[in-house]
């Protein structure tokens, strides 16, 4: 049923494509990572039209699909004058989705941090950059450290949603190929294994990560108990 021969006549084209996804999402992961901080900042600003702008941006962004999002900008756009090509499209698309994600994920965790240690901040009269740069962010950012792994993961895999604007990452190679052969089962199946290689590997770095960033006491295992070892801690 599986073709065999066909999967490593075409295994170039497919790898191509696979590096194009993994480039595609390492631009837009770390493009969302760094806008996602000044977003999240500034939706916590004193300044009311500066958290009414982002918050509509974040909203519009949250709210309708990534799949119309990336439709619009390739197809759309150009009726205004604004032509642009697959991977860049994709790029921008992908970047203002996943920012506006990311950025409520930023947003969660310097919420997150003790409220004592801000007003410390405060008592020292630090100004609001340094303050964000040397006490803030670095524990907001520890404490969201799993969420933004995960997203990474779910990047890589809606990635595929390029192929609807012509962009050749994995899934449309796979495509061009079984329209050219008929060997759709063949194809799908190829880039559905491509898919999982590189996948669950990312999933189990993700979970590396949470383990890094949990607290030391809370690592011991499910159902370790710690048995007492004086009479008196048993009384």
């Amino acid at each position: 049923m599986i073709n065999y021969e066909l999967i490593v006549s075409s295994l170039p084209m497919l790898l191509k494509g696979l590096l194009l996804t993994v480039e595609l999402t390492f631009i837009v992961i770390v493009l969302a990572l760094l806008l996602g901080i000044p977003v999240a900042i500034g939706r916590l600003s004193r300044y009311r039209l500066l958290r009414v702008v982002l918050h509509a941006y974040v909203e519009l962004f949250r709210a309708t699909p990534l799949l119309v999002q990336l439709v619009f900008i390739y197809f759309a756009l150009p009726s205004l004058g604004l032509t642009l090509d697959a991977f860049y499209a994709a790029v921008i698309g992908f970047t203002l989705h996943y920012t506006a994600y990311i950025s409520e994920v930023y947003r969660a965790g310097i919420l997150g941090v003790p409220r004592g240690q801000i007003m410390a901040v405060r008592a020292l009269g630090m100004k609001p950059l340094t303050a964000y740069r040397v006490v803030i962010l670095p524990q907001a950012i520890r404490l969201v450290i799993p969420a933004l792994g995960n997203y990474w993961v779910q990047l890589f895999k809606d990635s595929s949603l390029a192929s609807v604007i012509t962009l050749r990452e994995l899934l449309f190679s796979g495509e061009i190929i079984a329209s050219h052969t008929f060997e759709y089962f063949t194809m799908y199946a190829a880039v559905f294994v491509l898919y999982f290689c590189v996948g669950y590997p990312a999933t189990w770095g993700v979970r590396f990560l949470e383990r890094l960033a949990r607290p030391k006491k809370a690592r011991r295992p499910v159902g370790e108990i710690e048995v007492p070892t004086n009479a008196a801690a048993t009384e």
